[in-house]
């Protein structure tokens, strides 16, 4: 393993830092205090993070001259006394923008604001694209985006498949025919804001973890498009493996009689799994719907057991097209999964689709931002 690739990283402030990077750290001590747990009194949030009374004050005085916190006056019921002065994030006084770029026949987006609500929507089809037209594309997206808010933006977030860098350089996405493509530099140059870029996979976990209430256990997100990749929160960190190609368990090979894959691979689950792959399946003249995804649902619980047996996951998420995934192809995937592993390793684990639906990953693209501009998930 290379001394400067992490393995995983926090996603929330967990502590004091050095001098040089304290003030930083401490706003998002704030903030994230703010973002999960609601308004609170300066008071409050100098107990809940440890910081002087004094630096708490100046810091949200700080956040309140710049729109990201505002006062709310005092709460309704309250002890004798001076009444204490709630502040709260204030969710739509900047705006992100996600793009969601794993489907495959188009690329879509959306206007997000700083409570992960999505305010504006907007797509771009594909039409074959690929290489630099794909990156047009993008650019395009997100200029059109841009131009759906009148507020500011705290930066453009985006869900990419294929292998990314922690640069946000797309090592390799053979669907879109990108190979060491830096995606998040020439946004960030065509459109003069922050710009972070992650495999899709790991943007959905971001976005279930953040937004779609999920447990504080070991989450695994399996993300079903164009192709097929995971992404996982252990411990509250991202985990992004040697080289940043943890998730990719899409190319494992499944079926060694089985179709040829975009990886040049034969058999890989993404040739069974991959959502145009699935509908085909369904759609073929004499096929039986429910059995065949209950197929595939069995070989990827095949290919899941033993991740659940090492990692002792709390949830298990699929994300994608609904009407393939929830049903058959869920209930043989869990089955499966229960009856490879041990009773202690899959005992509380939950198996279920994503309650984000369709805006998992421009939900997740816009924690991206969160978490690179003000620390917070």
């Amino acid at each position: 393993m290379t001394p400067h690739t992490p393995v995983g990283r926090p996603l929330r402030p967990q502590g004091k830092l050095l001098q040089e990077d304290a003030r930083r750290h401490h706003r998002s001590l704030l903030l994230q205090q703010l973002f999960r747990d609601g308004p609170a009194s300066r008071a409050d949030l100098a107990r809940a993070s440890g910081l002087t009374r004094v630096t708490v004050s100046d810091l949200v005085g700080e956040m309140v001259a710049e729109g990201l916190v505002t006062e709310l006056g005092a709460p309704e019921v309250t002890r004798v006394g001076k009444p204490p002065m709630l502040v709260g994030l204030a969710a739509d006084s900047h705006h992100i923008i996600g793009l969601d770029l794993s489907e495959t026949d188009r690329m879509s987006g959306a206007v997000v604001n700083l409570a992960g609500t999505v305010l504006a929507r907007h797509e771009v089809h594909v039409d074959g694209a690929e290489g630099e037209r794909a990156v047009e594309l993008v650019l395009r997206l997100a200029a059109d985006l841009l131009a759906m808010t009148d507020r500011p933006v705290l930066g453009i977030g985006v869900g990419s498949p294929g292998v990314v860098d922690t640069s946000g350089t797309v090592i390799d996405a053979p669907n879109l025919a990108w190979s060491d493509t830096p995606l998040a530099a020439r946004l960030a140059a065509a459109l003069h804001l922050p710009v972070f870029v992650a495999n899709d996979a790991n943007t959905a976990v971001l976005g279930e973890h953040t937004f779609g209430e999920s447990g504080d256990g070991g989450l695994m997100v399996l993300r079903v498009g164009t192709g097929v990749g995971a992404g996982f929160v252990l411990g509250g960190s991202l985990l992004h493996g040697h080289l940043g190609a943890a998730g990719e368990i899409g190319h494992v090979v499944v079926d060694p009689e089985g179709e040829r894959c975009a990886c040049s691979r034969t058999g890989c689950l993404e040739t069974v799994l991959a959502a145009p792959r699935l509908r085909r399946t369904v759609a073929a003249p004499g096929v039986d719907a429910p059995a065949a995804l209950a197929d595939v649902g069995r070989r990827l619980g095949e290919v899941l057991a033993p991740i659940v047996a090492a990692l002792n996951l709390h949830e298990i998420v699929l994300s994608g097209p609904a009407e393939l995934l929830d049903g058959p192809l869920l209930d043989a995937t869990d089955r499966t999964i229960r009856e490879r592993t041990m009773p202690i390793s899959s005992t509380g684990l939950a198996v279920r689709t994503s309650k984000l639906g369709e805006d998992v990953v421009v939900v997740g693209a816009a924690v991206l931002v969160l978490a690179g501009e003000l620390g917070v998930s």
